[in-house]
């Protein structure tokens, strides 16, 4: 029934509630899938066939008997292998982490999963420790994009995102430091979402402090926001943790965009050179959103490109990852994950103060800003999927991954919710995503813009053929 391959998780659940197929059925199309497609694009760490039946066994009993175990019963998931699930080790991408450990717990969004009896399938491919903007490692290789496996699926949630658009499961939870969610989201057509920090709790605490987020990584709107009324539930060991959302975000998609405040950034005022097709791919798609009534204006917020505090904070955290390894299991690390724990061992507490300083400042001028502006609207990034294996494009003449992603690290630093939309293609077939941004706290607006791009028929793009 590879068919089934092909629903959401919203249409899953409805499925299951009409008897019109099972969990069973559902999860060996998802197993199959994922056996299919590993070969061509290495999205998985691991996959738990047994355990994943058994799972979808215990979820048709409860859909029988009327009593599904939450909101999710039944629905195959897909987790980065950053998160912690009980039962399996989390590499995290690194030959320095021992298999063997003691892996007794689940991390809050997963734990969130179990009580909504969901299935898990599998854990999914990550750069070292999340560090970088592409997915490769020295553990698993490199991760290739679904729509050209020449080209990269982004990172350094590429596992995941490469897994939904080729439908190894219609949900994965991602996570993102500086656009690990919106860059292979974007790069693999799909839906990917950072809420606002806090809102899905994260244990254990990321060396990379309050720049990491947990997010949904799925076909649409509709289902991330399913996604989310599960994994924001509270979770008592993560202390910087929000309390529980004003309602639901399902709930919270309805209502469109009539009237809507809309900023039109296409280059941050000038500093991004955005690829022609990825341009007007999201401005033919801000165009709609004004057809449908919001208020658009072309507008920028008042900021300077903010990557250098951002190195200071990503580099120190870096270091701080690998601080405890000894010279052999340094020799293990990729080269340039190397590079950077050296930058940021250097640097000193004044230097990571004067860098929170930053992101300080500039969290207050984009709270004014969207006193003006309900959501800003970018290109999620200034082009499409580039050579698999590479930080960089070729030729491009940037050192390090935030040279080409400049339009998502900014909202890590602010904490601020942002999604990618998928808003069409370029003229090599490779998807193009477009940036939604709202205030702190205001996730109901970005789902809600997304949704209204979603049922106007402007996002989303054609599965890839694999």
């Amino acid at each position: 029934m590879s068919e089934l391959t092909e629903l959401t998780a919203v249409q899953l659940v409805d499925g299951y509630r009409k008897g019109e197929f099972s969990p069973v059925e559902a999860t060996r199309a998802v197993l199959e899938r994922a056996e299919h497609v590993q070969p061509a694009v290495n999205a998985f760490v691991r996959l738990d066939a047994e355990e994943a039946l058994a799972r979808a066994g215990e979820s048709e009993g409860r859909w029988r008997r009327g009593e599904p175990a939450g909101l999710l019963d039944g629905v195959p998931v897909t987790v980065k292998d950053i998160l912690l699930q009980r039962g399996h080790p989390t590499l995290r991408g690194s030959r320095t982490v021992d298999p063997g450990g003691r892996w007794e717990e689940d991390a809050p969004s997963v734990a969130r999963l179990r009580e909504h009896g969901t299935v898990l399938v599998g854990k999914t491919t990550t750069p070292e420790f999340g560090w970088k903007g592409v997915t490769d490692s020295p553990l698993s290789g490199v991760t290739r994009n679904p729509y050209d496996v020449s080209r990269t699926a982004g990172g350094s949630s590429g596992g995941s995102a490469a897994a939904v658009a080729l439908g190894a499961g219609p949900l994965s939870l991602g996570t993102d430091g500086g656009g690990s969610v919106r860059i292979p989201a974007a790069f693999c057509g799909i839906f990917g979402l950072k809420p606002t920090y806090g809102r899905v709790p994260l244990y254990p605490a990321s060396a990379f402090g309050t720049l990491s987020h947990v997010g949904p990584m799925t076909r649409d709107a509709a289902d991330a926001a399913l996604l989310l009324d599960v994994i924001s539930g509270p979770d008592a060991r993560d202390w910087s943790a929000l309390g529980p959302a004003a309602g639901s975000f399902v709930d919270a998609l309805e209502g469109g965009v009539r009237g809507l405040r809309v900023a039109y950034s296409p280059s941050l005022g000038g500093q991004v050179a955005v690829r022609p097709a990825v341009a007007a791919a999201v401005r033919g798609a801000v165009e709609r959103l004004a057809g449908l009534g919001a208020y658009v204006a072309e507008d920028d917020p008042d900021c300077t490109d903010p990557v250098d505090a951002f190195h200071t904070l990503w580099f120190s955290g870096a270091a701080r990852v690998t601080q405890r390894l000894g010279p052999h299991q340094r020799e293990l690390l990729d080269p340039g994950l190397r590079e950077i724990c050296a930058l940021g061992a250097r640097s000193g507490a004044l230097d990571y103060l004067a860098a929170v300083d930053v992101r300080m400042e500039l969290g207050r001028r984009m709270g004014r800003f969207h006193q003006s502006y309900d959501v800003l609207v970018t290109p999620t990034l200034p082009l499409t999927a580039f050579e698999a294996g590479a930080e960089v494009p070729a030729r491009s003449g940037h050192r390090r991954w935030t040279g080409w992603t400049p339009f998502t690290y900014p909202f890590n630093m602010t904490q601020q919710p942002a999604a990618t939309v998928p808003v069409g293609v370029d003229g090599d077939g490779l998807p193009v995503g477009l940036q939604i941004v709202a205030a702190r706290h205001r996730d109901d607006l970005v789902l809600r813009t997304a949704q209204a791009l979603y049922e106007a028929g402007v996002a989303g793009v054609a599965p890839p053929v694999l």
